[in-house]
């Protein structure tokens, strides 16, 4: 008889065509979260009040008497709409993340459900709070720092499209540089650095944060400072939890002869 320890996954694969159900069925369900939170903002606020949420900070620096403008004929719909929209997908995030997670946990050993399921949490926290930081913070300090070099004999008057396309690049690159954390407690536990080496590297990551801050952010030294400082922060953190999750995430030890 052989002492080799059972695979805990062994006789749990199904066929391909469940698989094929299985994801259609949760595909479905996440849509259908994302047409439920699109349904509820389009009544409330309502997709020109989601919109005159969003160019707060903008509004509240131009000058005096000065708006925001459309220059495409639809502009004033479809934007709006797209926002809309954006907000609805945020909205019902949590929804379509764990419908991910419900797909792929099947097929997952019990120490990597321990990994996944707070990385999944983790990030969209994250992800959230890089928007929440952008939108309440930066914005404010940047649109202040251009009006304030904003030549006088200049009325300045954004298109609203050119606006969405600057909130959603600013949005993402925020969102996705908070989830720093993440990507070195992944790196770490794959084995692909070590923590020791995540330490030495400290002062590289510090250089590589300020030149994806000056590549992505406007020409002015607020956001990328805004950017490249919690990039460094939360590296940092990152380093603490690959600490953690090493330690408490590591598979059973082998008890076979």
């Amino acid at each position: 008889m052989s002492n080799e320890p059972r695979d805990e996954l062994e006789g749990t694969e199904a066929p391909f065509v469940s698989h094929l159900i299985e994801l259609r069925d949760r595909l479905i369900r996440a849509l259908i979260a994302v047409g439920i939170a699109f349904g509820v903002l389009a009544l409330w606020p309502g997709p020109s009040g989601l919109y005159d949420l969003l160019a707060a900070p903008l509004v509240r620096n131009l000058p005096q008497g000065a708006t925001m403008i459309a220059t495409n004929v639809i502009s004033p719909f479809l934007v709006p709409l797209k926002i809309t929209l954006m907000a609805a997908f945020l909205l019902a995030l949590p929804v379509v993340l764990y419908q991910v997670w419900a797909f792929v946990a099947p097929g997952l050993y019990s120490h990597e459900k321990k990994l996944v399921l707070p990385l999944v949490v983790s990030s969209t926290v994250l992800f959230f709070s890089g928007v929440a930081f952008c939108y309440f913070f930066v914005f404010g300090q940047v649109f202040k720092f251009i009006q304030q070099f904003a030549p006088k004999s200049i009325t300045a008057a954004p298109d609203i499209e050119a606006y969405l396309g600057f909130v959603l690049t600013m949005f993402i690159a925020f969102g996705a540089a908070f989830e720093v954390p993440v990507v070195v407690v992944v790196l770490a536990r794959m084995g692909v650095v070590s923590v020791e080496k995540l330490r030495e590297w400290r002062g590289y990551f510090i250089v590589i944060a300020f030149v994806i801050a000056a590549v992505i952010t406007p020409p002015d030294v607020v956001s990328q400072l805004a950017l490249a400082i919690p990039m460094v922060l939360l590296y940092e953190l990152g380093i603490l939890a690959a600490g953690l999750f090493i330690k408490h995430t590591q598979a059973p030890p082998d008890n076979g002869a």
